[in-house]
């Protein structure tokens, strides 16, 4: 019924009512705690069935599919074969199987991170779906999870909320729902008793309303939906796309070095054959040879392509995601992450971002006075009767009681401020509630910053009560109540007073509100909108908000780091200047209203954008604009919301922020990350977090272009002057894994620290690859191949090694120093610029683990493993040797380090240019 806005059904059935009866629940009462479990096995449970999530083996599966891994899985069955019919069992299997356990190593280790990534997105997917809403069960109002709703639930919808299930509405007050994500047009559409239909999953636009819930889970339209779509998956990241791009040209320099090598070694094979007249017989260990050639080649290009390269942002960033969800920050895209650590100013609401959100009236104006409401105070009874009267009738929240009588208030700060301050009175809501009648509403929105409501009071009388922004609703007044209690029109001088009062209240950082009422002559026809002006003024409010602990330093963290933090407000301009200087955003910056912004010719907005710091009374449009001004200024802007109305502007920025408290669901949808407790300092930590991935992943890529450069050159070179590679296809795969999957875990995982919010962000068009990037790569490249060619050309008579086992021994020495080569070239990369790499080492236990993982592996490979890896037992004194070649790398790191070849970087005020010289480094 609900489906097909079958409205024909619904009347036979006897309307919302008849419904009610049919799944006995009382309208006014809702569902009885205790038929939960009836109500769920009957109509069924609210959630949506879920694809089943890809197995571990799944991803074995995949990490087979790699091409070069699959040519060498064919490499190894033939050398297996070859080598049984020429050596027999056991001996002819060493070779094939040595490759085969290689590989199986690298597709596991490659199926496990994968597999442990897919379980972690999986519980972030399972946080952005707590999703809670306000029901009526068991006669009282109360918040729960959506997942809890059953068929026959009361709930409740506002501005911002995601309708829950489908259902039939009850009543409200100018209800509009956008079913875009349903029907794909945006139209909103307005819902009534002649249009009572509600679907779940929608969002609703304006007003509020209660429902009936029809329909629940796979049952609901949004249910059938969901179960027609597949997993997205996330697209691939700025970054990702831009290392993909590098890691195809390294792989193409790759296949280059693999072709040549493989032809050389053919060719110098061919000719001494040819030499020996032995061109015209051939026999099985010549075949072997060939083949071990070709794997050689094949394993080449495995080493080029960096596949870790994408494989290390993902990790990076999943990582961050992981630590940052325990900092309260949900990333709902990964690419949020990455682009954060970019930002170059943040453009934040005041309220609930850097004020603490909970609220409370500190200084009212009433009857001709200001008053402070912490000193008790008698007001005339006609002005308390009709301000108790505005604050619980112009509200959209509610007084509840719990089954213990505890008396709560639901709704926003703001109103539950205002409704305490009626109940400080003496005010009774539930009385005020059921003497009058609500006949109309037009709830609060930011584009006209009030809230009217029209009531018929006990005697008859038709009265309108509004509620806003003081300036405004002041503009809507004609009369005001004076000392004595009574109304008098509102002259020049008393509207200059009363204005002072409101900049007075804002100087002290107090949010201001006008309460006013008008009577309305006669009968109110309900087609027309509520009165606009020729309001009578009850009082001014000025509601304190104290500023959030560790705002004041978020603010100077983010301006060290040169980001620049801009409030914008839809409070008044000496509150959002009380605030800002508070919290140091407003230094000698401009601070402007919404609409002289608004006014402004585009050029003017653009060249006055940079400086604007304060934004005062501003509408979701005129931020809007800012936002687009800024990023016309090549600025990365990121943006925080909590309304409905904010989300064009967090679409719009380079990264959308929604609060998870005060957030609606509309905000949170359009935003990249969903700030859980918020707070201001959780978005600076996710800047933090940006940051270090960015400077993780440049680690990783300096780190593994190394390895890359030395392996390939090593072989090429050597395969053309002396006819072999010392690398053998086994010891490749494992450096492979080395500087792939296992540097890709401990470089990308680094926590981050504090100085990384003392440097500039990196500009979009600044190269990902730097110059110091290069001086550490060519540096380290140039010292590991001298000593790598001299071993391989020399080794024999520098090292003294005579025998059979001569060419083995040294061979397998060339293996392990280049292995520990690596090992300390990691350790070098945890810092580019800085000298000081043991910093926060210890901390990083992902990063400690990995290289013990290294040694441990590398030592039982040399020692224990030598059939499989053609290597051979070393005594201590090459181990020793072996280990101090690789330690050179570190003293060689520093004299690499004091060679300067960036410019020196512009200064930004507020922090401190980076030390160029080593003595400043550490």
């Amino acid at each position: 019924m609900t489906q097909r806005y079958d409205v024909a059904t619904l009347r036979s059935l006897g309307g919302v009512n008849g419904v009610a009866e049919a799944v006995k629940v009382n309208i006014d009462e809702g569902v009885k705690s205790t038929d939960l479990t009836t109500r769920q096995e009957t109509y069924g449970v609210n959630k949506y069935t879920e694809k089943p999530s890809k197995s571990f083996f799944m991803f074995v599966w995949e990490a087979l599919h790699d091409l070069t891994l699959i040519i060498l899985i064919v490499c190894a069955v033939v050398s297996i074969g070859v080598g049984l019919a020429t050596q027999g069992f056991p001996d002819g299997i060493y070779d094939g199987l040595g490759i085969l356990l290689s590989i199986l190593l690298v597709v596991t280790v490659t199926a496990v991170s994968d597999y442990k990534q897919s379980l972690q997105f999986k519980d972030l997917d399972k946080e952005k779906r707590k999703i809670s809403c306000q029901v009526t069960r068991d006669g009282l109002r109360k918040k729960v999870s959506i997942y809890d709703l059953v068929v026959g639930d009361i709930v409740h919808l506002s501005i911002g909320d995601q309708v829950p299930a489908d259902g039939i509405f009850i009543s409200g007050y100018s209800l509009l729902i956008d079913e875009s994500s349903l029907t794909g047009e945006s139209e909103a559409v307005h819902i009534d008793e002649k249009k009572p239909f509600v679907l779940g999953g929608t969002k609703v636009q304006d007003g509020s309303a209660k429902m009936l819930v029809a329909a629940v889970g796979m049952r609901t339209e949004w249910g059938k939906l969901m179960e027609t779509l597949g997993d997205e998956g996330e697209n691939e990241t700025p970054l990702q796309v831009k290392l993909n791009g590098v890691a195809t040209i390294i792989g193409k320099i790759g296949l280059v070095f693999a072709v040549l090598t493989f032809l050389v070694l053919t060719v110098r094979f061919l000719v001494e054959k040819a030499i020996r007249n032995e061109f015209s017989s051939w026999t099985s260990s010549d075949a072997l040879s060939m083949l071990d050639y070709f794997a050689t080649a094949v394993t080449i290009i495995v080493v080029a392509v960096p596949e870790g390269l994408p494989l290390a942002v993902t990790l990076s960033l999943a990582f961050a995601m992981k630590k940052l969800m325990d900092d309260k920050a949900l990333v709902r895209h990964l690419s949020a992450c990455e682009t954060m650590g970019s930002s170059t100013c943040i453009c934040t609401d005041k309220t609930g971002t850097l004020t603490t959100n909970h609220m409370v009236v500190d200084k009212i104006w009433v009857a001709g006075k200001p008053k402070d409401v912490k000193e008790p105070s008698e007001l005339p009874e006609n002005v308390s009767t009709v301000l108790l009267q505005c604050i619980f009738e112009c509200t959209g929240s509610e007084v509840v009681k719990d089954a213990n009588g505890q008396t709560s208030i639901l709704g926003t700060p703001t109103e539950s401020a205002i409704l305490e301050y009626g109940l400080h009175l003496g005010g009774d809501f539930g009385i005020v509630r059921s003497e009058i009648k609500v006949l109309k509403m037009e709830p609060f929105n930011s584009k006209k910053k009030n809230m009217s409501v029209i009531t018929r009071l006990p005697n008859g009388q038709i009265r309108a009560f509004c509620k806003g922004a003081s300036e405004i609703v002041l503009g809507m007044c004609d009369n005001i109540i004076d000392d004595s209690g009574e109304a008098v029109q509102l002259s020049k001088e008393k509207a200059e007073a009363i204005t002072n009062v409101i900049n007075e209240f804002a100087d002290k950082a107090l949010r201001t509100l006008c309460l006013a009422y008008i009577d309305v002559e006669g009968e109110f026809d309900m087609q027309k909108d509520i009165p606009a002006l020729g309001y009578t003024l009850i009082a001014v409010v000025g509601i304190k908000d104290p500023l959030r602990p560790g705002v004041k330093e978020a603010v100077e963290i983010c301006l060290a780091a040169g980001i620049t933090v801009r409030m914008v407000t839809g409070d008044n301009i000496n509150t959002a200047k009380a605030i800002a200087r508070e919290c140091g955003i407003l230094t000698n910056g401009v601070a402007i209203e919404g609409p002289d912004f608004r006014n402004k010719t585009n050029e003017e907005k653009s060249r006055i954008a940079q400086d604007i710091q304060v934004m005062a009374r501003s509408s979701p449009t005129d931020k809007l604009e800012l936002v687009k001004n800024l990023r016309g200024l090549s600025e990365v802007v990121a943006v925080t919301g909590d309304g409905t109305n904010d989300a064009p502007a967090l679409h719009e920025s380079d990264i959308g922020f929604a609060m998870g408290i005060a957030g609606t669901e509309v905000a949170k949808e359009q935003a990249d990350v969903i700030v859980m407790d918020d707070d201001f300092a959780t978005i600076v930590k996710v800047a933090k977090w940006g940051r270090a991935v960015y400077i993780n992943i440049q680690k990783f890529v300096q780190f593994q272009l190394t390895v890359n450069i030395v392996a390939l050159m090593i072989n090429f070179v050597s395969a053309c002057i002396t006819g072999s590679a010392p690398l053998t296809a086994v010891q490749l795969l494992w450096v492979n894994l080395i500087m792939d999957t296992l540097g890709a875990l401990a470089l990308a995982t680094e926590p981050p620290n504090d100085g990384l919010m003392n440097r500039p962000p990196v500009k979009r068009t600044e190269n990902f690859i730097t110059k110091t990037m290069w001086r550490n790569i060519i540096g380290q490249s140039v010292y590991q191949m001298v000593v790598l060619f001299v071993l391989n050309f020399a080794g024999k008579p520098i090292l003294n090694l005579h025998g059979d086992d001569a060419t083995a021994i040294l061979n397998t020495f060339i293996f392990n120093t280049f292995v520990f080569c690596q090992v300390f070239n990691e350790v070098n990369s945890r810092d580019i610029d800085k000298i000081n790499i043991f910093r926060g080492m210890l901390s990083s236990w992902i990063f400690i683990g990995v290289m013990l993982a290294t040694i441990v592996f590398q030592i039982i490979i040399v020692e224990f493993l030598g059939t499989f890896a053609s290597t051979v037992p070393l005594d201590r004194d090459l181990w020793l040797l072996s280990i101090g070649i690789g330690f050179v790398g570190m003293p060689i790191a520093v004299v690499l380090k004091c060679i300067p070849v960036e410019k020196p970087k512009q200064q930004y005020d507020g922090y401190e240019r980076i030390p160029d010289r080593p003595e400043n480094a550490c």
